[in-house]
């Protein structure tokens, strides 16, 4: 059997840099975009631009409940791309112009992380109890509807509905509580170790760690034993 699912008896996945980019943190994949789109910043001044939309996120509701993931990220680069203008390192006419096109190359990227990783969520869902576990915007249902991905999962929990953030470790034993579980019959599937990671060991759960690009050197740095390349690690034997 595979080493990961013995003596498991249901699954937790997060969704965000899990699911949708294979392991890479968020921050990479729209580094890309706008690499491939010409945006004349260097990647620290966009990294700048990345927290501030994030923190304007939490901040102000921008995002709503019917918002897919193109939606949420066109949202997400006009207010990247505002930062950028005021601190005057594009123009607003380049923000304009670069808010589609960087919006649908991320939306792109992300779907075809999803339909990779479809087929180890539908084989694993076919033996297992699912619940997902994820610091979202409020809108993580339509996201997973529009990506067909909601039938997998008996329950979502997500931050912005239960009100718990990770690396709380409170949100994860709500996913264990959904499960009707003990912890160490729950294995957690997570692309950030100090978010899914340790809270999720904390519990006693199980983990699998998708390791791609993270955020910080020392996440990158990071290791242990439970690492694993792709998705397709869970594939049972």
């Amino acid at each position: 059997m595979n080493r990961y699912l013995k003596d498991i008896k249901g699954i937790i996945f997060d969704y965000g840099g899990t699911i949708d980019t294979g392991g890479d943190h968020w921050s990479e994949v729209i580094w890309k975009a706008y690499e491939a789109e010409g945006v004349g910043v260097t990647k620290e001044q966009f990294r700048d631009a990345y927290v501030f939309a994030e923190r304007e996120l939490a901040r102000t509701r921008h995002i709503l409940p019917e918002h897919n993931f193109h939606d949420l990220l066109l949202i997400k680069m006009r207010i990247e791309l505002s930062d950028l203008v005021a601190r005057r390192l594009i123009s607003e006419a380049d923000a304009g112009r670069l808010a589609g096109p960087l919006a649908r190359r991320c939306y792109d990227a992300a779907r075809a992380s999803v339909e990779r990783a479809r087929p180890v969520i539908e084989a694993l869902a076919a033996e297992y109890p699912l619940v997902l576990v994820s610091n979202f915007y409020g809108n993580v249902e339509a996201v997973l509807e529009d990506f067909d991905l909601r039938r997998y999962f008996r329950t979502i929990v997500e931050s912005a509905v239960v009100g718990v953030r990770k690396p709380d470790p409170k949100i994860f034993a709500l996913g264990v509580e959904a499960l009707g579980l003990r912890p160490q019959e729950v294995l957690v599937v997570g692309d950030s170790y100090k978010k899914d990671i340790v809270p999720a060991e904390s519990l006693g759960c199980r983990v699998a760690w998708i390791k791609g690009k993270g955020w910080t050197a020392d996440e990158d740095a990071q290791t242990h034993p439970d690492i694993i390349p792709s998705l397709r690690a869970l594939l049972p034997d």
